[in-house]
């Protein structure tokens, strides 16, 4: 199953289809909708105001599905997973689609033609999603990937293979190279009978990895090429980890790579991003204050006025400039009595308000007043104390590359990977982070704004 790049991020064509035959279901849903809801009358007919409607309601149900993480690739998802998820887009499509109808009621449709639409497109959509799998699921359209190693690196592979299933790729097998120490299975490994090019021909391979611990020694450069010039798509173990994962895999990352690879253009488009983090950072202010009020006003019961209900904190922004974090007080005056730590699971530091508006995020959202500022950005790297900036520095190779950028409330890492407790957690998101930096566009940014939504819908990563 092949990807496109669009905007520098990496896009499955399978799920890219998928979301066009949705779009295709909910343009069409309202005016199935009217037919149904005027399934005996002859004479009723559609309005030229209806495609208004109808593309509005299509839009708005693909937000929502996106929100809903329904075009991320399932690892152990279950039909009521997915009913779930599917009934939290259509309300969320309803409350957007109510807000239309009340601004603008000469387009109303009335309501039993809308739920008739919402009903049409849940089963629709369940139905298209169970021929989906079943297409999916497929052998066949599974994209089939010979990997050139069979040592460190390809253990790599197959590592990352048993956290995050690789559901559209099938290995065919792992070549060794020359004298490399093997770190696959064995019933993993391939003799090749013929060369890689005939090989790749004959067993209908669609991708060559190349992965080889060293390239020094019985490296089959002109194989290679052959299979290249003959048209096989043949990639680095690095550009493959950045198109499957999503990351910019530290452990076998060399400098030339990144300073021969495309990508890390984000200053020509800061303009842009700006005017996006303001007029992103006041729609949300206009939308969340009554939250906002109502989190104040628990805080301040809960410490009965005795505690500020801000807590600031000082983080390193881009450039490693220092400035002043705003947030929601989550934990207790006395949090550091004992030095400065990172939260865990379970810390008994943090309040009962706090725990909750940490689940549900809440406890960001005065960032949006940094964000206006300009001290951060909507979306970025997370901002890190000047503490932990400073060992994980010197301990983690790469790690200053992240404050190329202004940190954001929300971003690549935090929603691809749980809340960081250690250094190896944080070396693990620092890898998103660096895939953020080097492929940086605003469709990415949205892309991680809706995806954040489903973060706080189902509590991911929270501590």
């Amino acid at each position: 199953m092949p990807t496109i790049r669009i905007f520098r991020h990496y896009i499955s064509t399978a799920y890219l289809g998928l979301l066009l035959s949705e779009f295709a279901i909910y343009l069409s849903a309202i005016f199935i909708g009217g037919s149904l809801r005027f399934l005996r009358s002859s004479d009723w007919r559609i309005e030229g105001d209806w495609w208004i409607v109808a593309w509005l309601f299509a839009v708005t149900m693909i937000i929502g599905n996106v929100s809903a993480g329904l075009y991320q690739r399932p690892t152990q998802w279950s039909v009521a997973n997915l009913v779930l998820r599917l009934l939290v887009s259509i309300v969320l499509a309803t409350l957007v689609m109510s807000l239309f109808f009340y601004a603008f009621p000469e387009l109303f449709i009335g309501r039993g033609i809308f739920g008739f639409a919402l009903l049409f497109s849940f089963f629709a959509t369940l139905v298209l999603r169970y021929l989906f799998h079943r297409l999916v699921d497929s052998r066949r359209l599974k994209r089939r990937i010979l990997v050139l190693g069979a040592g460190e690196n390809a253990r790599r592979i197959l590592d990352f293979e048993r956290r995050v299933p690789y559901g559209n790729l099938t290995f065919v097998g792992f070549v060794r190279m020359g004298n490399e120490t093997c770190r696959v299975p064995s019933d993993r490994l391939l003799e090749l009978d013929s060369p890689i090019g005939a090989y790749a021909e004959r067993e209908d391979i669609d991708e060559i990895v190349v992965a080889p611990d060293d390239r020094r020694g019985g490296f089959p450069v002109e194989e290679i090429l052959d299979c290249k010039m003959s048209g096989f798509d043949v990639v680095d173990l690095l550009t493959f980890f950045e198109r499957e994962a999503g990351i910019v895999k530290i452990d076998c990352l060399h400098p030339s790579w990144l300073v021969f690879s495309d990508g890390f253009r984000m200053r020509s488009s800061m303009l842009v991003k700006r005017l996006f983090d303001i007029a992103a950072s006041m729609a949300l202010l206009l939308v969340s204050w009554p939250i906002m009020l109502a989190t104040a006003v628990a805080i301040a019961v809960e410490c009965r006025g005795r505690h500020p209900i801000f807590y600031r904190q000082t983080r390193v922004g881009a450039d490693w400039r220092l400035f002043q974090v705003i947030k929601f007080r989550s934990m207790r005056p006395d949090a550091e009595k004992d030095g400065v730590r990172m939260a865990s699971r379970n810390d008994d530091r943090i309040t009962r308000v706090g725990r909750f508006i940490r689940k549900t995020r809440i406890d960001e959202l005065p960032q949006l007043w940094n964000v206006l500022r300009g001290d951060m950005s909507f979306v970025g790297p997370r901002p890190e104390r000047p503490e932990f900036v400073e060992k994980f520095a010197e301990t983690i190779p790469y790690y200053s590359e992240r404050h190329r950028v202004k940190p954001g409330i929300t971003g690549w890492a935090q929603v691809c990977y749980p809340y960081a407790e250690n250094e190896a957690d944080t070396l693990e998101k620092l890898q998103y982070d660096l895939y953020y930096v080097k492929n940086y566009s605003l469709f990415l940014d949205f892309l991680i704004l809706l995806r954040t939504v489903e973060v706080v819908l189902w509590g991911k990563g929270a501590r």
